[in-house]
């Protein structure tokens, strides 16, 4: 690196003086910025429809158990078949439901609480 430093110091470059050389590297810094702006729009829109399909999964989660326990089912009067079988279900692995309830919830604090990558 020390080599390369020293070898610019001894053999300057030299540049013409050329006005359309500033104009172009400036629209081409304009066209970089504007790149940028893009880049920064598209992560802030993944990031918002994200947060919107969360919340949105929520609160239809709340709706739903909100209906189930606003009016309940008499299994006896629907029949035996595929109620019974998800009761059953329900019944014999509810403790293992906790977890994956808790990693959304989790998931959804992280993702809320996180700041953009480019900004």
């Amino acid at each position: 690196m020390k080599d390369l430093e020293a070898f610019l110091r001894e053999n300057k470059p030299q540049v013409k003086e050329d006005p359309t050389f500033l104009l172009e590297t400036q629209h081409r810094m304009e066209q970089v910025e504007g790149i940028k702006a893009e880049v920064d729009r598209q992560h802030r829109r993944g990031r918002v429809a994200l947060v919107l399909a969360l919340v949105v999964g929520l609160a239809i989660g709340v709706l739903a158990t909100a209906l189930a326990f606003l009016y309940p089912v008499d299994v006896e009067s629907v029949g035996e078949g595929l109620w019974q079988s998800i009761r059953l279900f329900l019944q014999n692995y509810r403790q293992y439901l906790l977890l994956p309830v808790a990693l959304l919830a989790i998931l959804l604090g992280v993702v809320l609480s996180r700041k953009p990558v480019l900004q």
